[in-house]
């Protein structure tokens, strides 16, 4: 008897999650297809069923970011994306540049695990990393002043991203704390 559709769905976003894990942890060039359809539970003749290549699930993993791991990560921090304010901004800042979300390697932000495997990687992984930063620009830019929001809101996605960046390059220094530390309060202020 034929999968349904509804368990069909569940299995891709199972191999989609385990994938972002795993790129998350060791990069694009890395990880393989073996290891994502071993952490799902999966066998690898399954891949196929669901994706084109490897590129095409790391396109998806990145893009799934923002209403999988990031909506349950949005919501643990208070922000509320139908509520842009100068309140969800901060909450915003506060949670990506947490000790927290520094420490959680497996749930991170692709922008801050990735940047360097999507500057090499093809345009359809690009347009999913964009589309991440244009989501933070976004409600960042709602929730200031109008004027020069959308440079406020370019600056504070920067310092948030390029914060966690530089940060996770130094793991456990005292070098990272200041860098997160420096980004949060630098951001706060452009908010206040």
């Amino acid at each position: 008897m034929p999968y349904s559709a509804e368990h069909k769905e569940n299995t891709r976003r199972k191999v989609i999650e385990s994938a972002r894990i795993l790129f998350n942890r060791h990069g694009f060039e890395d990880v393989t297809i073996d290891m994502v359809m071993t952490l799902a539970g999966l066998t690898r003749g399954g891949f196929y069923n669901h994706f084109e290549s490897k590129e095409k699930l790391y396109a998806e993993a990145v893009s799934s970011f923002l209403m999988g791991r990031g909506a349950r990560w949005r919501t643990e921090a208070g922000v509320d994306v139908n509520q842009p304010s100068a309140e969800m901004a901060l909450n915003m800042i506060k949670s990506y540049l947490s000790p927290e979300h520094l420490g959680d390697l497996d749930g991170q932000c692709p922008m801050i695990a990735l940047p360097s495997d999507v500057a090499r990687a093809g345009p359809e992984v690009q347009s999913a990393y964009q589309k991440l930063l244009e989501a933070m620009v976004s409600l960042f830019e709602q929730g200031l002043e109008p004027g020069h929001a959308r440079k406020k809101a370019l600056s504070l996605a920067a310092l948030c991203v390029g914060g966690m960046v530089l940060a996770r390059t130094l793991p456990n220094s005292a070098l990272a704390e200041e860098v997160r530390a420096a980004a949060t309060e630098a951001a706060t202020a452009m908010v206040l």
